[in-house]
């Protein structure tokens, strides 16, 4: 697993968390910069996913792939869900709703890594 992706995954995730927090805050709907954003943030998670694919075909990675699996699918699966009710409900609670999909991903992210390591 790519740490380097890994970290710039879990950067980008608060940093959008952060973003989506002071929109909500400010009882502002979503614009395009978070719908951007999050773009983003999911090409960043399958690129990830790409790299974890591709080491566990090459014979690396924990035991227990079932976990690790399914860290990585959930992963896939957060952004486009975040953005899709995020879009369905267009007031504060939109944000609020990515604000929550950013943390999930950073917190997966860092539960993921701690997976690969053996550590957890």
């Amino acid at each position: 697993m790519n740490t380097t992706v890994s970290t710039i995954v879990i950067a980008g995730a608060l940093l959008l968390m952060l973003a989506s927090l002071i929109v909500a805050i400010r009882n502002r709907p979503m614009g395009m910069v978070l719908l951007v954003g999050f773009a983003l943030l999911e090409v960043a998670v399958l690129v990830q996913a790409g790299f974890v694919i591709a080491a566990v075909a090459g014979g690396a990675g924990p035991d227990d792939k079932a976990t690790l699996f399914g860290y990585v699918g959930g992963q896939v699966l957060i952004p486009p869900a975040g953005v899709f009710l995020a879009l369905a409900e267009r007031s504060r609670w939109g944000p609020a709703i990515l604000t929550v999909a950013g943390f999930a991903i950073a917190v997966m992210t860092a539960r993921l890594l701690q997976i690969w390591q053996g550590t957890g």
